[in-house]
């Protein structure tokens, strides 16, 4: 069960809807999943949380758009969050990931959880040639 309810008709709110509008200008899809119907209960965190997602998810950038969603998938997997395992998994799937990419991701993900456990549980100094810039 959800901690809030999402507005009954969103849109009537016009902040709401010019974000609502925008992201699907952005996506080119009509669909607005349902993080962005429960942030309309407040204008502003949903102006600034599409503000960041879009400027971070939907900008061209030096990564390209299937590394973000497989990183954002992988970090959403650490934090344990449900929701955005399967929209960003679901995201993955549409800029081509594959079967055999989300094992490996899945793989890794496992990997670096063991070993960051294992790092922190034995305090192990940090080696001087990875101190970049220090």
């Amino acid at each position: 069960m959800s901690a809030i309810q999402p507005p009954a008709n969103p849109e009537e709110k016009p902040r709401v809807k010019a974000v609502f509008d925008d992201i699907r200008a952005t996506r080119g899809s009509d669909f607005i999943n349902n993080i962005w119907r429960y942030l309309a209960f407040d204008a502003d965190l949903l102006e600034r949380t599409w503000s960041e997602v879009k400027a971070v998810m939907a900008t061209p950038s030096a990564l390209d758009p299937l590394t973000k969603e497989l990183l954002y998938l992988a970090v959403s997997i650490i934090n344990n969050c449900n929701y955005c395992i399967h929209s960003h998994s679901a995201g993955a799937r549409a800029k081509g990931m594959t079967d055999e990419m989300h094992v490996e991701v899945l793989k890794i993900v496992s990997l670096a959880a063991k070993t960051n456990h294992l790092s922190n549980a034995m305090q192990v100094p940090v080696d001087p040639e990875f101190m970049v810039g220090e």
